[in-house]
């Protein structure tokens, strides 16, 4: 959604608030006393009533912007910045665009949001034919180091990264030409090289009855184990190319995105950069639609963000 149709939609707080009432209603509204999903509306309150126990729900109850002393038009706001663009926005240029006199509580917001994307992907597992390979992301790991680099001193830390493609090889009849058809994506910070953590990022985000192609990494000895079948190829410039094609594809747009924007990224908030940029790149074909697919991850992510 661009800014010129955002202002059309949504010209003050009272349509925001609206629309935001109508969204929660499509997706339900739950009773955080007992549980029921049937309520009425309070008009003169902004507030949904429960017709069993008469607990009242706000508007904001339970979605990212509960206990948020921000306007509902501003998180709106936040949620187009972030979503009519490929690239991203960084915290300081939102701060600017919303003319917020602070930097902290726009960052939080950011971070929020991009909890509740991945909050909303993680709903989902991979499936079918599948790529599987690791990147190598940039990272600043605490402040001491980042004032380290900032001096010249020491180098930049790299991060470990599962990256996972649903990935099905095609044939043109007539000619013969083989390509691939590639649809969603995962990218899930590794705690270390080892096969134990491969093994988990495979349960927890791939069905059993997938098929994995990678590289002969030793950390991938007990991927069969959890899939259907894993084929496995030696690394080289062709298994990039074709065996590995869009996991490499997704790795590099994924980095200059990050250090395009970001620059150095606390590795404590790597995962949360990469939920933003997987969601944005599975509902790549979304259009204006996106906006209202992030408000739908608002309502239903409420997340706390320590910094």
């Amino acid at each position: 959604m661009n800014i010129v149709r955002f202002t059309e939609l949504f010209p003050d707080e009272k349509s925001c608030k609206e629309h935001l009432k109508e969204q929660r209603e499509k997706e339900g509204v739950i009773c955080k006393n007992c549980g029921g999903t049937a309520h009425y509306w309070l008009k003169n309150k902004w507030m949904w009533q429960c017709s069993e126990c008469d607990f009242r729900t706000s508007l904001r109850s339970g979605t990212v912007m509960e206990s948020s002393k921000m306007s509902i038009r501003k998180w709106f706001l936040a949620m187009a910045f972030m979503s009519y663009s490929k690239k991203g926005i960084s915290a300081k240029e939102l701060q600017r665009q919303l003319g917020h006199a602070y930097y902290e509580p726009i960052w939080f917001m950011m971070h929020k949001l991009r909890k509740s994307m991945g909050q909303r992907d993680d709903l989902y597992n991979l499936e079918g034919m599948l790529e599987f390979d690791e990147g190598h992301f940039e990272k600043a790991t605490s402040q001491e180091e980042k004032d380290d680099l900032k001096r010249g001193k020491g180098s930049q830390k790299q991060q470990n990264v599962a990256v996972m493609a649903e990935s099905t090889p095609l044939e043109d009849i007539e000619t013969g030409k083989k390509s691939k058809h590639v649809r969603y994506f995962k990218m899930k910070v590794l705690d270390s090289y080892k096969s134990e953590d491969i093994d988990k990022v495979v349960a927890d985000n791939i069905t059993k009855e997938s098929v994995i192609f990678s590289d002969k990494s030793n950390s991938y000895v007990n991927m069969s184990d959890y899939v259907e079948v894993h084929v496995v190829e030696k690394s080289g410039k062709e298994v990039t190319n074709t065996t590995l094609k869009w996991v490499h594809i997704a790795i590099a747009n994924a980095k200059r995105t990050l250090l395009g924007i970001y620059h150095r990224i606390n590795g404590e908030y790597l995962q949360a950069y990469l939920d933003e940029f997987c969601y944005k790149l599975n509902r790549r074909y979304f259009g204006e639609r996106l906006f209202d697919r992030m408000l739908i991850a608002a309502i239903h992510g409420n997340w706390q963000v320590n910094r």
